[in-house]
């Protein structure tokens, strides 16, 4: 059995997940609605195999990566809404397991929470393949600690040559890191990865954004 933390979702999200992952006898939902504050100490404690993040709730990808590097044992799936493919990408680059939309069929998502659990990495499939999740290789696609900091300076706008100085490497070092950023995350140049960031915060504030009444 796979034992799960859930993070803080919405209120109908939240109880889907809690009756999902409660009604499934390969499952055991550990901790419910566990704000990001709270999250490390949650995992400290219950050891789960998996945690489910809301995109919503973080302040962007290095999140997941805070999450990652301190408790590499424990999948991390995040669920967003209708999350692109370079948002996918992204996240399982900063070391998720899987990155799903928080419409996928009930039956899909508890299956995709099984096999984050045993470490395969799971993506929502294109509309055109009829929906669900589709297993994915992801072999030599997650950032290094080196690369993971050369990105947070990339995405601030620094040169090169200030990138060089403040991590104490080499400028073709530096180069050499962002050759494998740009591959990893699917994108062709920096313009396109400081793009990335501007849409990530902006969908992290949609997803933020309380639904009008009425």
């Amino acid at each position: 059995m796979a034992t799960v933390v859930a993070g803080e979702f919405e209120d109908l999200v939240a109880t889907g997940l809690s009756v999902l992952v409660g009604d499934d006898p390969l499952l055991d939902l550990v901790a419910t609605d566990v704000h990001m504050d709270a999250l490390a100490a949650a995992v400290e404690e219950h050891s789960p195999d998996v945690v489910l993040l809301n995109f919503g709730a973080l302040e962007g990808p290095a999140d997941v990566l805070a999450l990652h590097r301190r408790f590499p044992e424990t999948r991390i799936v995040v669920l967003a809404n209708r999350p692109t493919a370079s948002e996918c990408t992204q996240m399982l680059s900063f070391g998720a397991t899987g990155c799903l939309s928080k419409e996928t069929p009930a039956e899909d998502l508890v299956s995709a929470i099984q096999l984050a659990s045993e470490g395969t990495h799971v993506l929502p499939r294109s509309a055109a393949a009829g929906g669900g999740v589709e297993r994915v290789a992801t072999e030599g696609a997650e950032l290094t600690a080196r690369e993971a900091d050369v990105i947070e300076l990339l995405q601030d706008g620094r040169t090169n040559a200030e990138i060089a100085a403040q991590l104490s490497i080499g400028i073709e070092t530096v180069r050499t890191h962002a050759r494998n950023i740009y591959r990893k995350l699917g994108v062709p140049s920096r313009r396109e990865l400081a793009r990335m960031a501007r849409r990530d915060a902006v969908a992290v504030d949609d997803e933020r954004r309380p639904v009008p009444a009425g």
